[in-house]
């Protein structure tokens, strides 16, 4: 059977003592077995880093925006592979696995402009014959903690910034789908990279200690639930990590009265049920305004669900694919159920859907609830599967309110043709991404990814130039250079720039 072992400079060392299975979502089967890392697997990973990283930061930008370039035009070679391997091992549809990588790719682009965006400030004449400039130099080693739900995107939104700027990246993704990760770092070091920059390593909650406690890495990026995010957060600050922990999310759509409810029904179905709901930027509450929007968005709303295509995610029709694992399967109908106790109205009900010939994979049909209120435990968490939950606002002031008092706040969505009702609920809404008519909010890679609340534990996003800033230190010179005619009397007071 396949096994997935670290990559690592040097090798991982002896054979792993423990090891992790790695599921065919779509068949419910064991389809290969990744090494279960530790402390000495990271040491060794570490001291490759801090071997290569120092040759590689006195590197000129433009020369490691070169290898970037050609990592970019590497994944593009080999989208259609990848795109595979990810479906094979995460179960989205391959159509939407090569998105996956796309938006990774995004980031890389922008990073491969780094030359430009390092460039640090410069005032001539701060004071008498006084200039002052400053620079942006990397923090030397970072690590990302990635999860399972975007194998491809997340960890090259990480290290695209990271290893432009100047560091050294240690990856370590989820141990459910790792593959597509090593692969990218094996395309980087194809692409010109040194021996060292950047590593993968695998493991579980004892890999994550190590890293966050290891002296030697300076900035460590998470992204999962909000629990753990809270937990990375703290280890990691507390051992004098810069951290930034991305957690979960419960995404509000608000349909105003005046909304095209075809274009929304659209929207919708991609939006809450795209990837089998396991995105954090999915949409899996809506939110109509007025009894009248309710029913018509209900009365449109079902047939659309019905109607969708669950299947294997080689299947080029379907609408999504398995989840991704029994697990998480468990958990999603367990929510269902839940929802279902608290008083929810089950519409469509996913629970037991099978697909013929493949009776063991780990699917959920497509589920919507109405009649959801901000009491229930359902509503206040996480479901990630592909669960809609319809909850009912009275008017405009109550749909930014439900949002805005949420635990998450990591995206929100409004529908309406009334410009002063948008601009309104982006001023007022408390939540880090909105987006108006646009239903998963995902700013481009060259602005920057965050939520607040329990979405989000730090205080600089992601990717943009919050990402450049996240992964250097700033140094700020100021330079004089005297001409000999000073008589040194002032050597002893503070200087000014009078």
């Amino acid at each position: 059977m396949r096994l997935i072992d670290h990559f690592v400079v040097g090798g991982s060392g002896s054979a792993p003592a423990r090891l992790g299975d790695i599921f065919d979502p779509n068949r419910g089967e064991v389809q290969a077995r990744v090494a279960l890392g530790d402390q000495a697997v990271l040491d060794r990973a570490v001291a490759a880093a801090q071997a290569a990283q120092p040759g590689w930061a006195a590197m000129n930008p433009q020369r490691r925006a070169r290898v970037l370039f050609r990592f970019k035009e590497l994944v593009e070679q080999n989208m259609d592979a990848l795109a595979h391997l990810l479906s094979s091992e995460h179960g989205k549809v391959v159509a939407d696995a090569r998105g996956d990588i796309q938006r990774g790719l995004d980031v890389v682009e922008f990073a491969c402009g780094i030359p430009h965006v390092l460039k640090g400030e410069y005032t001539q004449g701060a004071g008498p014959g006084i200039d002052i400039y400053s620079m942006r130099q990397p923090l030397g080693i970072g690590a990302g903690i990635t999860p399972f739900n975007f194998p491809a995107m997340i960890p090259m939104w990480m290290f695209a910034v990271a290893v432009a700027v100047g560091n050294a990246f240690i990856i370590k993704p989820s141990e459910r789908d790792p593959s597509v990760p090593v692969r990218l770092a094996e395309l980087f070091l194809e692409a010109g990279a040194p021996e060292g920059v950047l590593q993968v390593v695998h493991g579980d909650k004892e890999m994550v200690d190590a890293i966050l406690d290891h002296p030697a890495i300076g900035a460590v990026s998470f992204v999962g639930s909000s629990d753990i995010a809270h937990y990375v957060y703290s280890r990691g600050v507390a051992a004098g990590k810069r951290v930034q922990a991305m957690g979960g999310a419960k995404n509000h759509g608000i349909v105003m009265p005046d909304a095209d409810l075809d274009q929304v029904v659209n929207d919708l179905c991609g939006a809450a049920f795209g990837s089998a709901g396991e995105r954090c930027m999915a949409l899996p509450v809506v939110v109509p305004v007025g009894e009248e929007t309710a029913e018509r968005l209900r009365e449109k709303l079902i047939p659309a669900i019905e109607a969708l295509r669950v299947g294997i995610s080689t299947d080029a029709e379907a609408h999504y694919g398995p989840v991704v694992t029994a697990q998480h399967k468990a958990k999603v109908e367990g929510w269902i159920a839940k929802c279902a106790e608290e008083g929810g109205e089950l519409v469509v009900d996913g629970r037991g859907f099978t697909l013929q010939g493949h009776e063991n994979g780990y699917f959920v049909g497509p589920t919507l609830i109405d009649h959801v209120t901000p009491q229930m435990e359902s509503y206040h968490n996480e479901i990630f599967g592909p669960v809609l939950q319809i909850v009912r606002a009275k008017d405009f002031e109550e749909a930014v309110s439900l949002p805005s008092k949420h635990q998450y706040g990591n995206g929100v969505a409004i529908f309406t043709r009334n410009g002063h009702a948008a601009r309104e609920f982006a001023q007022r809404v408390n939540v880090g991404m909105v987006g108006i008519n646009v239903p998963i909010p995902v700013p481009v890679a060259y602005h920057t990814f965050g939520g607040w609340k329990r979405s989000a534990f730090g205080d600089t996003n992601q990717h943009g130039m919050e990402g450049v800033r996240f992964w250097t230190k700033i140094k700020t010179v100021t330079q004089r250079w005297p001409d000999g005619g000073g008589d040194g009397s002032n050597a002893f007071v503070i200087p000014t720039m009078a």
